[in-house]
């Protein structure tokens, strides 16, 4: 098994067991036997467990943005492209395995105590609240409006991350949709299934 092979096999198990049980309730043994890579290949690959937790986090922030994007790149108006957003993040609250944000539930953890971790935590939500501010400028809307979307779409995540289910992000969506109201921006109609996509991108 060559080393890109090793790391990302490390990755996988790193995800599925740090975000499905939490980083420390996780060991370096525990990430080895789900990953098949030897301890000794996997403390080669990551010396310690605070650059595995960052590497995880790192990718798993890459893949989750652009799956984001890709999903409000459907959307040609932008005021459909701003509220699919949390039509996306009702989505993700929806599957199986959905346990809240990576990154809060790490910063929760480890944040007082690691600096690279809190790093990578801010990263992330430092790109997202830049994402909404890029679509609420290409509606034209006041710059404020990026952070007051960033404060529903988290909301809406902490609180699904406790409560489970989708409906956060159904009262997030309706929040927004109102805000982009009261700033003039033309949107959807209320209604309770989100907006559909153009029919050709489905």
């Amino acid at each position: 098994m060559d080393s890109e092979v090793a790391r990302e096999r490390a990755l996988d198990a790193a995800e599925r067991l740090f975000y499905g049980r939490g980083v420390q309730a996780v060991g370096m043994d525990d990430v080895r036997g789900d990953s098949g890579v030897s301890l000794r290949r996997l403390y080669q690959l990551f010396p310690a467990k605070e650059q595995l937790v960052v590497a995880y986090l790192e990718r798993r922030d890459v893949r989750w943005r652009e799956r984001l994007a890709e999903h409000v790149d459907r959307y040609e108006e932008p005021g459909a492209r701003i509220l699919a957003v949390f039509d996306w993040l009702g989505q993700w609250f929806a599957e199986p395995d959905f346990r809240g944000c990576a990154w809060i539930n790490a910063y929760g953890e480890l944040g007082a105590t690691s600096a690279p971790v809190a790093d990578r935590v801010r990263a992330h939500k430092g790109a997202f609240r830049e994402f909404l501010d890029g679509l609420a400028a290409g509606a034209g809307l006041p710059a404020a409006v990026g952070g007051q979307l960033f404060l529903l779409a988290e909301g809406a995540m902490v609180t699904a991350g406790v409560t489970g289910g989708t409906e956060p992000a159904r009262a997030a969506r309706e929040a927004a949709r109102v805000l982009l109201g009261a700033a003039g921006a033309d949107t959807p109609a209320a209604d309770a299934g989100g907006v559909s996509p153009p029919s050709a991108t489905r």
